[in-house]
């Protein structure tokens, strides 16, 4: 299955062993409809919004079954999977925080960077 990583998991972050040998497909961005907000500065958090959306840079890749479940398994708590809709108009799954926790713990915006690697890199 083709999955959409925005966060963690990309190249020279962190959490980029979870993916094991997955494929590289490539990059890609997603169309500009959602927000990116750093959730306790350890992960993004991107929803869907219905305008004020911005492109987020990211990578796509192909996993196995298996790999797909361990990177579930690996995943911060409050995460879950949903399509998120690429540039190109292809849908792809990805990783997804709700809109609510982030208005709740007041998670700040950090969409103007473009995405989570770069905000990462400016920031440390």
């Amino acid at each position: 299955m083709r999955f959409f990583i925005c966060g963690s998991a990309l190249h020279g972050q962190p959490g980029h062993k979870n993916l094991g040998d997955a494929k590289f497909l490539g990059e890609a961005r997603t169309a500009p409809r959602y927000r990116l907000h750093s959730v306790r500065d350890e992960h993004p958090g991107i929803y869907e919004v219905l305008t004020g959306g911005i492109s987020i840079s990211g990578e796509v890749y192909d996993l196995t079954e298996q790999q797909h479940r361990h990177l579930l398994e690996t995943e911060p708590r409050d995460l879950y999977e949903a399509p998120v809709v690429l540039e190109d108009g292809s849908t792809v799954n990805a990783m997804i925080y709700p809109r609510e926790l982030i208005e709740k713990h007041g998670y700040p915006d950090v969409s103007h960077y473009g995405g989570w690697a770069a905000f990462k890199a400016a920031v440390n």
